[in-house]
């Protein structure tokens, strides 16, 4: 068993571990990263964001042929979906990234360990895989090895009729119909992709509206949309069981409301109920590493474990499970480790939802800004009134501002329309630096363009003086 020594080894190479690896070798640390799979990026890269933007790009390119092509004066016919060449493109694209992400360790001269990682000590990570075993000593050690797909009692997931996200992203054929358990983010985005597939579509969803974390105005417009491409809405309803066949999934709910029980069938069941910390397989015990009430690992304030070389980062840690902060705390931590002095503020992480239109957000909700009891004011503007977005034939969305009534500061963005997932970043930029409404109000942006709606919502909630409402 050969023996190699770092100054920091990662576990896990998705968006968190890859990101902190680069890091650490910019900073001149001698680093080694461990994934267990063939391919590197975890789940993102092969089985989450990149595959299901790719699927939600080729749908709604479909979508807009088929269905809003003849508002522009383009006539088409006899158009035809290959839904084998639409997934053989996303299988091209995960390729080209996770190829670029082994282009990357060369270049930052990580060495990578293929195999099964696992604590040996505090100081030490067993690795086993095809070629044998290794040991790789490290002063510091990065627990980043993300998460995989939750279930519920009473569902029998097979991976065939029963399925979850990471089967959903490479089907062989386009179901004819889909019940989709969960109107969370992913629910959203999957439903989204195969209603625009021409696939019948139902979601069940336990809480009283999609995307519940989010702004209730944000949901109000996504369902509309929904409804409008056929997608059937259970909110309020609980799983009690899904279970498969060869030809069928059936699916059992009860109505909160009005306790009555209903069965759906269809041709298959996707199960996205959210996802859970993954931390089986790393022998944490032979390190101490302690893990919380919910099976994350615990960390403090600078995502150190209980164990003071050892830290943790991303899915497998509290708080939101993103790609991009789980980049930022990979950072963070590589710096900490050089003796650097970095800072993430949690509260500026935004949310997205890729659906069409786009939802975003990032900051307070009207809900949590009155729990805090916190006097704010609102700034709303919707796409109907944007010159570009009537141009674009996208007039289904709005942008809301959330400022401290007697401060102006912007306390809190949530947007929903097109080109939300880029326009987010200039409120967050804007919040990261304490900006006011009466700041990016008196920004001047570009016309005609998306985001002249983001600055009259400032304009609103600065003295109600939005201009084109």
């Amino acid at each position: 068993m050969s023996k190699q020594e770092y100054d920091v080894v990662v576990i896990g190479s998705g968006p968190g571990g890859y990101v902190c690896a680069i890091r650490c070798a910019q900073l001149g640390l001698k680093t080694a990263i461990v994934e267990k799979y063939s391919t590197l990026g975890g789940t993102c890269l092969n089985v989450g964001c990149i595959p299901s933007k790719a699927w939600l790009d080729s749908s709604e390119r479909y979508h807009e042929t088929v269905h809003t092509h003849a508002d522009h004066g383009i006539k088409v016919s006899k158009v035809e979906l290959d839904f084998k060449k639409m997934r053989d493109r996303v299988k091209a694209v995960v390729n080209d990234n996770v190829g670029g992400v082994s282009f990357l360790m060369k270049k930052n001269k990580i060495d990578v360990h293929q195999g099964m990682g696992s604590f040996k000590s505090a100081n030490e990570v067993l690795v086993k895989g095809d070629k044998g075993e290794t040991v790789l000593a490290a002063k510091n050690i990065i627990i980043a090895t993300g998460s995989k797909p939750s279930t519920l009692p009473g569902i029998e997931i097979d991976k065939k009729t029963v399925i979850t996200s990471t089967e959903a992203l490479f089907l062989d054929k386009q179901p004819k119909s889909l019940v989709v358990i969960g109107g969370g983010v992913i629910g959203c985005e999957m439903a989204s992709v195969y209603a625009r597939l021409g696939t019948k579509v139902t979601i069940v969803e336990y809480a009283d509206s999609l995307i519940g974390t989010m702004d209730k105005d944000l949901s109000k417009v996504l369902t509309k949309v929904f409804k409008k491409d056929g997608i059937e809405l259970l909110t309020g309803h609980a799983v009690s069981s899904a279970k498969g066949s060869k030809s069928k999934a059936v699916v059992v709910a009860k109505n909160l409301k009005k306790g009555e029980e209903i069965t759906i069938e269809a041709e298959m069941c996707l199960v996205a109920v959210g996802r859970r910390p993954f931390v089986e397989g790393l022998n944490l015990e032979a390190a101490g590493v302690q893990l919380d009430e919910r099976s994350r690992v615990k960390t403090d304030d600078h995502l150190r474990t209980n164990i003071s070389n050892i830290y943790a980062i991303g899915d497998v840690v509290k708080g939101a499970m993103l790609a991009h902060k789980a980049e930022e705390e990979g950072v963070f931590v590589a710096e900490l480790i050089a003796g650097q002095k970095p800072h993430i503020n949690y509260n500026l992480i935004p949310g997205v939802v890729y659906t069409w239109p786009e939802v975003s957000a990032v900051g307070a909700t009207e809900d949590e800004l009155k729990k805090q009891g916190i006097a704010y004011k609102v700034g709303s503007f919707p796409y109907k009134a944007s010159g570009r977005a009537r141009a674009s034939n996208e007039s289904e969305g709005l942008i809301k501002v959330l400022a401290d009534a007697s401060t102006d500061e912007i306390l809190g963005v949530h947007m929903v329309g097109a080109r939300c997932a880029d326009m987010i970043a200039e409120a967050v930029l804007a919040m990261e630096f304490r900006a006011s409404a009466e700041d990016v109000a008196r920004t001047c942006h570009a016309h005609p363009t998306y985001t002249e709606t983001f600055k009259e919502a400032c304009m609103a909630a600065s003295e109600n003086r939005a201009i084109h409402i």
